[in-house]
């Protein structure tokens, strides 16, 4: 699970399905009984750390969490002999890191599912959450259309993605240099009133990550400026629209305190449902 594009249109409908059925009933499963999962961050996280680990207990599992201080990856061992001692002791291993070789080296190497839990250029556990957000709102997921406003970065890529294998059209609006790469599916435009127009959710991220250069924060905040998700903005998407975010939020930024707090957003819903999506991956990606 590097990309999302591992999973098929169907596994990628079940796993929504499977997500909402562990959010009703969070102890149902022993998946991951007397089992452990190595979860690696080499990026600080609240929402994917406490979701995994979490999740994770639920199933009744441990979760080894391994910072780069604790690896002798940091002491110049190979990725290749850390994939091959990790598979002897867990039964998965979770990767959040911002350099996309080691984590396609990782997978080359395990003999155990490895899952990006975040990379440079790939967020798919933040899109199946996304995903199973929508399915919990609307109770559909094929026919709806998400508007992304701001930086388009490995969370509209996955979401893009992975919302198209299930019927969802994602358009993205960004403003020059910060779109996504051309042949992306989706609907891209720089034009963030033209995106969210009739759209039944209006998504945006942070306008400056731990991925970017801090020198260059103050251009980034002065280009994205007119891609912030307003009330305003939010009025032009259709009857009963939903604001998204993938957190940390910065309001007064990327957002409005107003919308992500306010009454129309499901940003909290969202950020729970990150336990219920990676519940069910790794019930799919163990099972075997």
């Amino acid at each position: 699970m590097i990309t999302g594009s591992e999973l098929s249109a169907d596994e990628v409908q079940a796993l929504i399905e499977r997500a909402l059925e562990l959010k009703a009933a969070p102890y149902s499963s022993d998946a991951l009984r007397k089992r452990t999962v190595a979860l690696i961050f080499e990026k600080p996280s609240t929402r994917t750390r406490v979701s995994f680990d979490a999740g994770i207990a639920e199933l009744g599992g441990h979760a080894m969490v391994l910072r780069p201080d604790e690896l002798q990856l940091s002491r110049g061992e190979s990725v290749r002999d850390t994939a091959y001692v990790l598979s002897r002791h867990a039964v998965a291993i979770g990767i959040r890191t911002g350099d996309e070789d080691l984590i396609t080296e990782m997978a080359a190497h395990a003999t155990v599912p490895v899952i990006n839990m975040l990379s440079p250029l790939h967020h798919p556990c933040q899109a199946l959450a996304d995903l199973v957000t929508l399915r919990e709102t609307f109770g559909r997921l094929d026919g709806l259309t998400v508007a992304y406003v701001g930086d388009g970065n490995n969370v509209a890529r996955s979401l893009v993605a992975l919302g198209a294998a299930v019927g969802v059209e994602v358009r993205v609006a960004s403003p020059d240099g910060f779109q996504l790469e051309a042949g992306a599916h989706g609907t891209l435009t720089d034009d963030p009133r033209e995106a969210v127009t009739g759209a039944d959710a209006v998504y945006t991220d942070v306008w400056v990550s731990m991925s970017d250069d801090p020198k260059s924060a103050d251009e980034r905040r002065h280009m994205l400026s007119a891609y912030a998700l307003t009330d305003d903005l939010l009025d032009l998407a259709a009857p009963g629209a939903i604001a998204l975010h993938c957190l940390p939020a910065h309001p007064g930024e990327e957002i409005t305190a107003q919308v992500l707090y306010g009454s129309r957003q499901r940003i909290w819903d969202q950020a729970e449902n990150r336990r219920h999506a990676q519940k069910a991956l790794l019930e799919l990606l163990t099972s075997a």
